[in-house]
């Protein structure tokens, strides 16, 4: 029941924060950050407990829900949920540290962090297709609410626009999930179960198997999917969310939310439909091509600091794109590999923004100047950030990129090389606009305004302290998180390349 315990205890800690007294602000902080903390606590125990010398589902508990329809609460841990379960639970604290100068409707924002954090674990959990959905939703409200209230001056146009963008995905996903439930049996012996679909969509002759099928539902849980990541041009909602929310809401954003749509590729396109992703290789690798060169070059050209991060966040994910793309064991260690790290480093960089933002009361890059002498501290997590995110040897961003460039560069799909080697044109765009960026923020002579600018204070750096560490444990030791998924990526290239020569993309 570790896992069910999990998932729900932040939604029993809602309720306790809803229950506090309308004046107790203080302790609905308190009690929310321990709250978070016993999800982190059995995450980090089920991280350090996991076998992972087999790919097959741990923790597995199934409990019948809606037993005519095939429905079952049905959830279970392998080497790629086990990991973003436990980044989802590590930013869960590290949030709440980051929304403590929150002061407007403090038990309501507190409350409404608890339910996202119960639908993130849930999502990752979940082994029913019915209940990955509902929990795939039940993020969408609570979004809703924490940027359209609490976030900047055009909060209620971002929170729309994030809104109808993930819900028109929502809405098309639920379509394909229809379509694998009714063709998965006869009536009376259909399924949501996520494992027993994927063992009938790799069974030759079954209905679920059909090339033709899997091209279509695969478009459909695409779309959603895509929303999320997100991928051009499903792209356009992500600046306006990130650059008016709180900080906190972007953390969890762009280290967990954009996730949410990878994972989703990989556990439903990749393992579910290996058809529909064998023949969608090609023009899946086009697309993460386009987003790594022009999520770069928007990235470049923004002034304001949290659109830059924002920007930079979509070609970084280009790189999870191509990696799974390649439909080969480096690949797609890669693109899981990079899940991870871009959510621990793309965290750091929306908390450093709000350091900056809490105390100049503006992100415009071009106002600072010379910060470096009045910030050393921050000055130093800000670069340790910056190397990660544009990929130097020796810290966390590298090794995930390097690993789907490789897999890309062997991809079955058309033009792998030349795509590959366009693709690197981000990596050198992604070097100029952070070495702009920290020579314009921190560098030269400094702004007279900023001459008792506050230095990085005790709070902030113990938000932003297991994210440094990551980074740099992560660059040298790849393999912490690399040994958990190793037996799963085995069995998904196995299961894609029997059905990349199916469609004849392998000889």
């Amino acid at each position: 029941m570790l896992l069910t315990w999990m998932i729900f205890i932040p939604l029993i800690g809602m309720v306790l924060v809803l229950l506090l007294p309308r004046d107790q602000d203080n302790a609905a902080r308190w009690l929310t950050f321990a709250i978070t903390l016993l999800p982190l606590l059995i995450a980090v125990f089920l991280f350090t407990n996991y076998d992972n010398s087999e790919a097959g589902i741990q923790h597995e508990l199934t409990i019948p829900w809606i037993e005519s329809f095939g429905i079952s609460y049905h959830i279970g841990l392998d080497g790629l949920s086990v990991t973003l379960v436990l980044l989802t639970a590590l930013l869960g604290p590290i949030c709440v540290g980051a929304s403590w100068k929150i002061n407007k409707g403090v038990k309501a924002y507190m409350a409404l962090f608890l339910l996202l954090e119960t639908g993130m674990i849930g999502f990752f959990c979940a082994l029913d297709l019915f209940l990955f959905y509902v929990f795939f939703e039940l993020t969408l409200l609570p979004m809703y609410f924490l940027v359209g209230i609490w976030g900047g001056e055009r909060r209620e146009y971002a929170a729309i626009k994030f809104f109808l963008y993930t819900l028109f995905g929502s809405v098309l996903m639920l379509v394909a999930m229809i379509a694998v439930y009714l063709k998965s049996g006869e009536a009376g012996a259909r399924t949501f179960d996520i494992i027993e679909l994927t063992q009938l969509a790799q069974t030759a002759g079954h209905p679920l198997a059909d090339p033709d099928f899997q091209k279509i539902v695969f478009l459909g849980f695409f779309v959603g999917f895509a929303v999320k990541v997100p991928i051009f041009p499903f792209h356009t909602w992500l600046p306006d969310a990130h650059v008016q929310a709180p900080t906190a809401i972007s953390v969890i954003l762009a280290g967990i939310l954009l996730k949410m749509g990878t994972y989703g590729l990989v556990r439903i396109n990749v393992t579910m439909l290996p058809e529909g992703m064998a023949a969608s290789a090609g023009w899946l690798a086009i697309l993460a091509v386009v987003n790594i060169i022009y999520g770069s070059l928007c990235a470049l050209f923004q002034t304001d600091f949290k659109k830059m991060v924002a920007y930079s966040s979509i070609g970084h994910m280009g790189f999870v794109i191509l990696g799974i793309a390649a439909l080969n064991k480096p690949g797609i260690t890669g693109a899981i590999l990079q899940m991870f790290n871009h959510g621990v480093i793309s965290g750091m960089l929306f908390l450093l923004v709000g350091v900056i933002y809490d105390r100049a009361h503006h992100r415009d890059i071009n106002g600072f100047g010379g910060l470096g002498a009045k910030m050393p501290v921050y000055t130093g997590i800000t670069t340790l950030a910056f190397m990660a995110s544009l990929g130097l040897p020796g810290l966390s961003g590298f090794v995930g990129e390097a690993l789907s460039l490789l897999g890309a560069f062997d991809g079955a799909f058309d033009n792998a090389k030349f795509l590959t080697i366009l693709s690197t044109i981000g990596i050198v765009i992604g070097a100029a606009y952070f070495l702009w960026t920290l020579q314009r923020i921190f560098l030269g002579q400094l702004n007279p305004k900023y001459e008792e600018i506050e230095e990085i204070n005790a709070r902030e750096i113990a938000t932003l302290l297991p994210l440094g560490v990551l980074t740099i444990l992560l660059g040298v030791w790849p393999h912490f998180i690399i040994d958990m998924f190793d037996q799963n990526v085995d069995a998904i290239v196995k299961a894609v390349n029997a059905s990349s020569k199916a469609v004849g993309i392998l000889p």
